[in-house]
């Protein structure tokens, strides 16, 4: 049985299930930076999904927010990471099925995530759950 909980960053949860997963799709991230990200982004409406087991152990993560676009409402999701350990679990699909809900709760036309163009794995997960690749997404560096 998994259930899913919202972890709001002073959440101890955040510290000690929300964190550890999103530092494994971002290595670089340190504590504090993620901290101080959470913080920020949540308070720009970014919610963080953790999905659990029976025993309470955290399986995974999805980071979303919902916008209002030229395109209609959408549930963006930010992050999605299922611990290492669970990965071809089921956790992933639990998720994208709980933010699709989400989504459709919240009057959404559409889910949206970005994925690196290297993350072949990612990929192959999307398009089993009816993700299409619909657009490419641009970055242009302001800082160096």
């Amino acid at each position: 049985m998994r259930y899913t909980s919202d972890v709001a960053p002073e959440d101890p949860r955040f510290s000690s299930d929300v964190r550890p997963l999103l530092r494994v799709l971002r290595p670089a991230l340190t504590d504090a930076a993620a901290d101080a990200f959470a913080h920020e982004a949540h308070r720009q409406g970014l919610v963080f999904t953790a999905a659990y087991d029976a025993s309470g152990r955290c399986l995974g993560v999805g980071s979303h927010r919902v916008l209002a676009t030229s395109r209609g409402r959408v549930l963006f999701i930010d992050d999605l990471v299922t611990d290492p350990s669970q990965r071809g679990a089921g956790t992933g699909a639990f998720l994208v099925d709980e933010l699709a809900s989400r989504a459709v709760r919240a009057g959404c036309v559409r889910v949206e995530l970005d994925s690196g163009v290297a993350n072949h794995d990612a990929h192959r997960f999307y398009h089993v759950h009816r993700m299409r690749i619909a657009a490419l997404h641009f970055t242009l560096d302001v800082r160096s």
